[in-house]
């Protein structure tokens, strides 16, 4: 359970599985090494595996996207906000190498490497550009000036309110393009609820110092032979959460249908 407050930032991550807990107590120890007295907050399927740590704040988390958890990113970082102004999110399979600056500042909104985002979804999934046009003008967002956005290290910041809005339009956005078989390139939706909130992705002072501090490994590339029961827990986990979002689906079906 989160019970500390200081100090007024912190990374977070998410780490389902136990080679995730196992790489988020690595990233801890790492803060104590680089950024003394900085905590992490983890959701994570299995608490307990973090009691011994002192730098972590961890709560229950189970996956709540369809078939990746990428999305999911964003319930760490509402749970960040309930004790801190500022959220680093960090993948869990990321090091940090070197001490991070002290003298951070927060800029509010969000912090992070980008890219227009109609560039990046041509040269990388122009399969989804389609869908994101269609709930773009669902939701009056102007595609063609929104960001993609670096989803493994970006920093949010309260705004004013602004940073509810945008977990909520991302939320929407990711329910909409899941179900139409978009389940990853989470930074694609966050450009486009960063665009719908009015903000502008900064990255001059605060990212690349943090992105020299730090070293993404990119764990979920590597594949490794799964058990039968794994598997089955798998398919299992993706049918439940997809026909909650159906149901939740139908309660608009002007948005997400018509």
């Amino acid at each position: 359970m989160m019970t500390k407050s200081d100090p007024d930032f912190c990374f977070c991550t998410l780490a389902l599985g136990s080679p995730y807990r196992l790489m988020a107590k690595q990233l801890a120890e790492d803060l104590k090494i680089h950024a003394s007295g900085t905590y992490l907050v983890v959701g994570t399927d299995n608490p307990k595996d973090f009691q011994d740590q002192d730098n972590i704040l961890c709560f229950e988390h189970h996956q709540q996207s369809l078939l990746h958890c990428y999305n999911d990113k964003r319930i760490i970082i509402e749970k960040s906000f309930e004790k801190f102004s500022s959220a680093i999110y960090i993948d869990a399979d990321t090091r940090i190498v070197k001490p991070l600056p002290t003298d951070i500042y927060f800029t509010p909104g969000i912090i992070g490497c980008h890219q227009n985002l109609v560039k990046h979804m041509t040269k990388h999934r122009p399969h989804d550009l389609e869908n994101l046009k269609k709930v773009s003008n669902k939701l009056s967002i102007n595609i063609s000036e929104s960001d993609w956005i670096g989803e493994s290290l970006f920093v949010i910041t309260k705004d004013e309110g602004r940073e509810e809005e945008f977990l909520a339009v991302w939320k929407l956005l990711a329910n909409y393009l899941e179900l139409r078989g978009m389940n990853s390139g989470e930074g694609n939706i966050m450009g486009l609820a960063a665009n719908k909130v009015g903000w502008i992705i900064d990255k001059e002072q605060l990212w690349p110092r943090l992105q020299q501090s730090t070293q993404h490994l990119d764990f979920s590339k590597q594949t490794s032979k799964k058990s039968y029961w794994s598997i089955f827990k798998k398919k299992m986990g993706y049918y439940f959460r997809l026909t909650k979002m159906l149901i939740i689906s139908l309660m608009d079906i002007n948005f997400y249908y018509l």
